[in-house]
């Protein structure tokens, strides 16, 4: 498929051609040119009329399959574009959900691909019924106007569906995060741009090799593995990327699987360091903006600056200094700035801060447990060892146990017929 690209900068938009491109790339499409453009939004075509005309000339010479926006487009402008240019004209979020198609594996993840593009397509079908009626054009799709109308009641009726069925997963979901922190295991989710390295730095923590690839939205299916931490149980999950301007129709669509960093108790907010200052510091206000639109602000975070292996030491401490500085600006409390290389698997200073995070956590603390029972210290000694830390052990008429745990472990302590008493 051949596409031509259109590009709109504005105050309001933090565009970058060079995302753009690696979208149209990743969606599989040949690039013939890209058209920019500096001015505020025309009402009618997105771009200014000067410009139209320039792109209907490009159209005529290279005839592409599509012309595609990085800019949002609303359906009457889509309309109009396509009235003027007679070729398919999509905006940079249709492309994102083309990429999304491709990428969703789990019946999860193609649920809520579907559930975007449906939600996506409303306002489209409900400008071409009020086109119909204003004998503006034949339908939607080639559709009259009845069956445009009956598309649309088709479309509403299958979004219910859709979210219901995702209302189960989010069931099967909380009833699984529940057991987990039963079992003593701390949550960690991995969060942030597209492309960052989420995937290559979850392989790193847990030892695995799930599939990780230098293109966007390689994860749309959510993958959590396991690891300890200096005996803490921790579990680190990996969510879908983050893009700038995530429209709140594709957070909808895919709240169930966002929902993970939201229940988690530390997030870890990836970052690619071998980028200029420039593009660090828009994603890391992106990835904020959606963090917030999550109400997940309040969690513990930690930014991980990842790929510190590309880039030289002293360029890696000045682009901390500057996340230190931006993450105040914007209003954000980080446990600290964490250099790694995932993929070189060099991840001292993650461990550290991580360390020190938990430690924090309301639901981790220090327990004295009292055994008056010899023979129950070994099974209780094996317990604590694999699900927290053991600060000391003092044996005599009972044995004294100081440690740290995770509270969900208390009740499968209580039942080992120990006292308890947090310090």
């Amino acid at each position: 498929m051949k596409a031509i690209g259109v590009i709109r900068y504005s105050r309001k938009d933090r565009l970058s051609k060079v995302e753009f491109e690696e979208l149209l790339r990743s969606a599989g499409y040949e690039v013939l040119s890209i058209i920019e453009q500096n001015r505020d939004e025309h009402p009618r075509y997105n771009i200014g009329r000067g410009k139209l005309e320039e792109l209907k000339e490009l159209v005529r010479e290279f005839k592409p399959d599509k012309v595609i926006f990085a800019n949002r487009l609303t359906p009457s402008q889509a309309y109009n574009l396509w009235k003027e240019l007679r070729v398919e004209v999509m905006d940079r979020w249709q492309l994102v959900l083309e990429i999304f198609e491709k990428r969703a594996h789990s019946k999860e993840a193609k649920l809520q691909v579907e559930l975007a593009s449906l939600q996506y397509e409303v306002p489209l079908v409900k400008e071409a019924i009020r086109r119909i009626k204003l004998g503006d054009r034949a339908g939607f799709k080639g559709m009259g106007e009845y069956q445009t109308q009956q598309y649309l009641k088709h479309i509403r009726y299958r979004m219910g569906k859709i979210r219901k069925e995702l209302e189960k997963v989010k069931a099967e979901r909380e009833v699984r995060r529940k057991k987990r922190e039963e079992f003593g295991f701390i949550l960690v989710s991995l969060a942030g741009y597209t492309n960052a390295g989420k995937s290559t730095l979850l392989n790193a923590l847990a030892g695995e090799n799930v599939e990780a690839r230098n293109q966007m939205f390689t994860t749309l299916d959510t993958t959590t593995r396991r690891f300890k931490l200096s005996g803490k149980r921790v579990l680190v999950t990996d969510t879908v990327g983050f893009i700038d301007g995530l429209p709140p129709f594709i957070v909808e669509a895919f709240h169930s699987t966002l929902e993970e960093i939201v229940k988690s108790d530390v997030i870890l907010l990836v970052l690619d360091s071998s980028e200029p200052w420039r593009e660090i510091a828009r994603k890391f206000r992106a990835s904020v903006d959606v963090l917030r639109e999550l109400k997940a602000l309040g969690k513990p975070i930690i930014v991980v600056l990842n790929k510190v292996d590309l880039i030289e030491g002293e360029d890696a401490d000045e682009k901390v200094r500057l996340l230190k500085e931006l993450s105040e600006r914007v209003g954000l409390l980080i446990e600290g700035v964490a250099r790694v290389s995932a993929k070189e698997r060099k991840l001292d200073e993650l461990y550290e801060i991580l360390e020190r995070t938990i430690l924090r956590l309301p639901k981790y603390g220090a327990f004295e447990i009292v055994i008056e029972n010899p023979e129950k210290v070994p099974a209780v000694m094996a317990l604590l060892s694999s699900v927290g830390e053991i600060l000391s052990v003092d044996y005599g008429d009972v044995t004294r146990i100081r440690a740290y745990i995770q509270t969900g472990m208390l009740k499968e302590l209580t039942k080992m017929d120990v006292k308890i008493r947090r310090l």
